[in-house]
C-alpha cells in the first residue's frame, strides 16, 4: 500500500485523533468518583487502546517501502507523543481505581475474620459435643427469660434437650405474673409477695409495699365511689408504717382532695403511669434474686462482652502467633490479660495477687499477713524461707502458719 500524498496522509491520520489528546471523544461521567466512573474507564480505555492499536497497524502498513516526508514524520511523532500522553492518562485513571478497590480490600479484612473460632484454642474448652450443649442450654435460658416460651419449647424438641420442670417453672410462673402487671392486674403478684414475704424480708425488699401502694393509688383514681374501700385496704399498710411511714402519710392525706379530683390536687404525682413500668422492674429484679436467677439474660450478658473482649483476643492471638508463644493461655478460667467491660459488668469482688501477677481463685486464695498486706497462697509459699515469711512490702517477719485467708 502506498500513500498518495502527504495531505492524504495527515488527513487519514487526523480523522482517528481529537485535537486535545489525539483520542476519540470519552463517554459521559469521565470526571465522577473512581467508585462510581469504572465502568466508563472500562469503556474508554477500550476504545482509546482500540484507536491506538488501529492507528499503529495502519502506520505500518502505509509506510512499508515508502520515503518519510517532513510533514509525515512530523505528524507521526505528534501521534507518537499523544500516545505516550494517552497511556499515561489511562494508567493514571486505573491506579486511581485501583487505590479505592484496594482501600475496600482492607476495610473488609479489618472488619471481618473468617477465623473467630480459632481467638481460642479447642484444648482450653471441653468436647464440641459439650459446647452445643451448653449453648443450647444458654439460648433455651434466654428464650424463657424473655416469655417465649412456645420458641423454647420448639427448640427443645428440636434439638433433643432435656430440660427439667423444676428448672422451668421458675420462669412460668415469672412470666405469668409479670403478663398480668402488663395489664395492671396486681393479683397474681401480691399473692406471690405474701406468700414469699419473710424471704423478701431478708433481702430487705419492699416489693409487697410498693405493690399495696400501687393498689390503693389504683382505688384513689376511680374517684369518691372508691374511698370506703380505699380506706378499708389501708390497713394493708400496718406491718410497713415503721419503715415506710412518710409515704403513708401522703397517701392517707390525698384522701382529703379525692371529692375534689386528685388531678388537680398536690397529690396528682400519685396518679403517675410510669409507677406501673417501676413495679415490674422492682419485681423482676427482686423475684430473681429471691430464685437466684440473672436479672439479664446470661446469653445477651455473653454477647455483649464478647463483641467488647473479641478484638482485643484477636490482637492478643496475632501477638501469640508471631512471638511463639502458644503455651500463655491455656487455663480455662483465666484469660491471659485483663479485658475492661465496664462497670454494668461487675458482678462480683476480685483479687490478683501483686507478686505473682495472678487473679486468685479456690485453689490459690488471698491471705492477708499479720502486717495487714495481701498476697496469694501461692506467693507466700514461695517467700518462705527456713520456716519463716517475711513480707515483701514491709521488713516484718512473721510465721507463715498466721496468715488468714480471706474471703470477698
Amino acid at each position: 500500500m502506498h500513500l498518495k500524498s502527504s495531505r492524504t496522509q495527515d488527513s487519514a491520520c487526523s480523522r482517528y485523533f481529537t485535537p486535545e489528546l489525539g483520542l476519540p471523544p470519552r463517554p459521559p461521567g469521565w470526571q465522577l468518583e473512581a467508585a462510581e466512573t469504572r465502568p466508563a474507564v472500562e469503556a474508554g480505555a477500550q476504545v482509546c487502546l482500540l484507536c491506538i492499536l488501529t492507528q499503529c497497524q495502519r502506520f505500518s502498513a502505509a509506510l512499508q517501502g515508502t520515503p518519510l516526508s517532513a510533514t509525515l514524520s512530523l505528524v507521526m511523532s505528534q501521534c507518537c507523543r499523544k500516545i505516550k500522553d494517552t497511556v499515561q492518562k489511562l494508567a493514571s485513571d486505573h491506579k486511581d481505581i485501583h487505590s479505592s478497590v484496594s482501600r475496600v480490600g482492607k476495610a473488609i479484612d479489618r472488619n471481618f475474620d473468617s477465623e473467630i473460632c480459632g481467638v481460642v484454642s479447642d484444648a482450653v474448652w471441653d468436647s464440641r459435643e459439650k459446647q452445643q450443649q451448653i449453648l443450647q442450654m444458654a439460648i433455651v435460658e434466654h428464650l424463657y427469660q424473655q416469655g417465649m416460651l412456645s420458641v423454647a419449647e420448639e427448640l427443645c424438641q428440636e434439638s433433643t434437650l432435656n430440660v427439667d420442670l423444676d428448672f422451668k417453672q421458675p420462669f412460668l410462673e415469672l412470666n405469668r405474673i409479670l403478663e398480668a402487671l402488663h395489664e395492671q392486674d396486681l393479683g397474681p403478684a401480691l399473692e406471690w409477695a405474701v406468700s414469699h414475704r419473710q424471704r423478701l424480708l431478708e433481702l430487705n425488699s419492699s416489693l409487697e409495699f410498693k405493690l399495696h401502694r400501687l393498689h390503693f393509688i389504683h382505688l384513689l383514681a376511680g374517684g369518691p365511689e372508691k374511698q370506703l374501700e380505699a380506706l378499708s385496704y389501708a390497713r394493708h399498710f400496718q406491718p410497713f408504717a415503721r419503715l415506710h411511714q412518710r409515704e403513708i402519710q401522703v397517701m392517707m392525706g390525698s384522701l382529703v382532695y379525692l371529692r375534689l379530683g386528685l388531678e388537680k390536687s398536690p397529690y396528682c404525682h400519685l396518679l403517675d403511669n410510669s409507677r406501673w413500668a417501676e413495679i415490674c422492674e422492682t419485681f423482676t429484679r427482686d423475684a430473681c434474686s429471691l430464685l437466684g436467677l440473672s436479672v439479664e439474660s446470661p446469653l445477651s450478658v455473653s454477647f455483649a462482652s464478647g463483641c467488647v473482649a473479641l478484638p482485643v483476643l484477636m490482637n492478643i492471638k496475632a501477638v501469640i502467633e508471631q512471638r511463639q508463644c502458644t503455651g500463655v493461655w491455656s487455663h480455662k478460667d483465666e484469660l491471659p490479660i485483663e479485658i475492661e467491660l465496664g462497670m454494668k459488668c461487675w458482678y462480683h469482688s476480685v483479687f490478683a495477687c501483686p507478686i505473682l501477677r495472678q487473679q486468685t481463685s479456690d485453689s490459690n486464695p488471698p491471705i492477708k499477713l499479720i502486717c495487714g498486706h495481701v498476697i496469694s497462697r501461692d506467693a507466700l509459699n514461695k517467700l518462705i524461707n527456713g520456716g519463716k515469711l517475711k513480707c515483701p512490702y514491709c521488713p516484718m517477719e512473721q510465721n507463715p502458719a498466721d496468715g488468714k485467708r480471706i474471703i470477698f
